[in-house]
């Protein structure tokens, strides 16, 4: 048993031996340094700044520190030893306790290096101005994920400050628009430009990570990614690591960005599942000790996806390793790969530990607790709060299953019942705007809205499919013998979703199909249906309607079955949304409003400018006709009709 004492962790730090110089080329195709350094300490103390010290900028600590390996165990420097940071503003009512991690070198990116005297922890400032720095720094068994043990001098304590400016950045950048937050609505809203968030982007692959210029990544079940086709998309200027690595899977996030989409989705982990190909470990099955380079070549990514206007979708895990219960069913066994079984033991708090440390920072995310989740109710709360409790900034936390045991799962963890904010919904791509609209309603009644989006699309063979033409492919998905056409997903699914009240939507790519969810690296599959949201997103953040203050009516356009014939969002008696997914035209119920309004017309398949039709203008007090569209009248159209 080891005994914890400064005097013992101190004999270890001074502990001096001399190492050959070399340099090799592991199985997995990582270079490690074997530099001729002893096991230094390099523990001055010293503390640097770094980063655009800007309002929502990434502002990096780093503390010049005890020395590690990532390989250590006694002590273990991701579970043994503590390294937290409050950043505190000057004037006194803001200040954010940051877990910190281990950093190597410090330069991991770039060297592999998997020991060095670097502890690090990030910022992103909400307020210009003085902010002051105050560390804790504590070892102990477990210290890092039960708190406890004994201060480590000379860093514990370690107090400084620097200064924030404006930041100067404009457009999609997130840091012109601040952290995105839960707000206590349906809608996530960014802190400084208080503009609300309408999500719309990939759900696939789940493996994007599965690629082979990241450190210590190898193919499993599922092969590794080169992102060849997006390599044309990277620009001069944009990151890279290693010496030119990484330009496949930066050009897919500037394709996506380019495309006018907000949102990527991932899975961080994914030992024993469908890819068997990511990880975030030194090793699959060593759980306690973290790949430094492998991490922030990963966060090189993040971080260019922030810059660049995409939401982080942090899929936590999936069925196949979320728990000790294997399958749908839930049956009981063991499963190798699960952290503690399902259990919040100290698997599972380093794993969200050493994600929020890493990528907390991030300005727009979600972390998800799983995807198909089995967890039990206790499990699921436990998790959330856990992550609710380690996250500074109090991310958006949702929760994926199977679309069969929504009625099983969610209404244990609505309201005050746990720490979640929203739903991640897998449903039938033509029951989207039914089972949206079914858990905004069924949120808010329990008093704490969720945020909830479409984010899986069945059935699970083809999904949103590719474009016509695409490599060979129709264009069609079947379901139940049934063909359907991306056209179907923008009218029942895309608009489905966002005239019930949701968030927002990602698009699953069918196993069956080209690209799909654990091959997938080309984003041009899907092209014209990017189009089609980016149509939709920037309607609803563009047209002037409060969506916040409205919420479904379908009964206004007789639909009070909420079938898929047509759709209606409404702030009684000031602004009214119609869709129309077959064209035509609709009765509207202003019976409850007084005053005219007028009638314009909004075209979801080329988007533009609002267009009259046949009627340009009604009165309330009555059920009214709003008439015929400007042309295409069989076409899919969103009526707008307000004060």
């Amino acid at each position: 048993m080891c005994t914890w004492s400064m005097a013992l962790f101190s004999r270890k730090l001074a502990a001096r031996w001399l190492l050959v110089s070399l340099c090799v080329l592991s199985s997995v195709g990582r270079e490690v340094s074997l530099a001729a350094s002893p096991r230094q300490a390099g523990d001055d103390g010293s503390v640097t700044i770094s980063g655009e010290l800007k309002q929502w900028h990434k502002v990096s600590l780093t503390l010049e520190g005890p020395y590690a390996q990532e390989r250590d165990d006694s002590p273990n420097p991701f579970t043994d030893l503590s390294f937290n940071v409050t950043f505190a503003h000057e004037s006194g009512a803001l200040a954010y306790t940051v877990p910190g991690y281990f950093a190597a070198d410090g330069n991991a990116a770039d060297t592999s290096a998997e020991s060095g005297t670097k502890w690090r922890a990030h910022l992103s400032p909400d307020r210009t101005g003085n902010w002051t720095y105050t560390i804790s720094f504590r070892q102990g068994p477990l210290a890092a994920l039960n708190g406890g043990g004994e201060s480590l001098a000379p860093y514990d304590g370690i107090t400084g400050s620097f200064k924030v400016t404006e930041s100067e950045k404009q457009g999609r950048d997130l840091r012109a628009h601040g952290r995105l937050q839960y707000v206590g609505q349906h809608y996530l809203q960014f802190a400084g430009s208080k503009q609300y968030f309408f999500k719309a982007g990939p759900d696939a692959p789940e493996t994007l990570l599965a690629y082979v210029d990241f450190d210590n990544t190898v193919t499993g079940k599922a092969p590794l990614k080169t992102w060849r086709p997006h390599t044309m998309d990277w620009r001069p200027g944009d990151p890279t690591w290693k010496d030119g690595r990484g330009k496949g899977l930066i050009g897919a996030v500037n394709y996506l960005a380019a495309k006018g989409m907000n949102t990527m989705s991932f899975l961080p982990y994914n030992a024993g599942g469908d890819g068997d190909n990511v990880w975030p470990f030194v090793d699959r099955n060593d759980k306690l000790h973290y790949d430094c380079s492998k991490l922030d070549q990963w966060g090189i990514v993040f971080d260019h996806a922030t810059a660049n206007g995409l939401h982080l979708h942090f899929k936590l895990q999936e069925n196949e390793i979320d728990d000790d219960r294997v399958g749908h069913d839930s049956k009981p066994g063991h499963v190798r790969e699960s952290l503690d079984g399902g259990k919040l033991g100290p698997e599972r708090k380093l794993y969200c530990r050493e994600l929020i440390a890493r990528f907390g920072h991030e300005l727009a995310l979600n972390w998800n607790i799983g995807e198909e989740n089995t967890q039990s109710t206790e499990e699921i709360r436990d998790m959330a709060k856990y992550l609710h409790d380690t996250d500074p900034y109090h991310h958006h936390i949702v929760i994926h299953t199977f679309p069969n045991q929504q009625d099983k799962v969610y209404p244990s963890l609505l309201g005050n019942q746990s720490l979640l904010t929203g739903a991640s919904l897998q449903n039938s791509w033509s029951q989207a705007h039914q089972r949206t609209l079914h858990w905004v309603t069924e949120s808010a009644k329990a008093g704490r809205p969720w945020v909830v989006a479409n984010d899986e699309q069945n059935p699970a063979g083809d999904g949103v499919p590719a474009d016509p033409g695409y490599r060979g492919n129709d264009g069609t998905g079947d379901q139940g013998g049934k063909p359907y056409t991306m056209h179907d997903i923008r009218k029942l699914c895309l608009w489905g979703t966002l005239t019930a009240g949701g968030g927002g939507v990602e698009y699953y790519f069918g196993y069956r199909l080209p690209e799909n969810d654990l091959v997938c690296q080309d984003f041009r599959s899907r092209d014209r249906s990017w189009d089609y949201c980016r149509i939709a997103i920037e309607f609803f953040q563009s047209s002037g309607l409060p969506f916040a203050e409205m919420r479904n009516a379908d009964a206004l356009v007789g639909n009070k079955k909420h079938d898929n014939s047509r759709f209606c969002l409404a702030k009684t008696g000031e602004a009214y949304l119609v869709f129309l997914p077959n064209g035509g035209t609709s009765e509207l119920d202003l019976s409850e409003a007084a005053g005219p309004f007028s009638v314009s017309w909004f075209n979801p398949r080329t988007g533009g400018d609002l267009a009259i039709g046949s009627v340009q203008s009604v009165k309330g007090g009555s059920k009214v006709q709003i008439g015929l569209p400007p042309s295409d009248a069989g076409d899919d159209w969103a009526v707008i009709v307000r004060r």
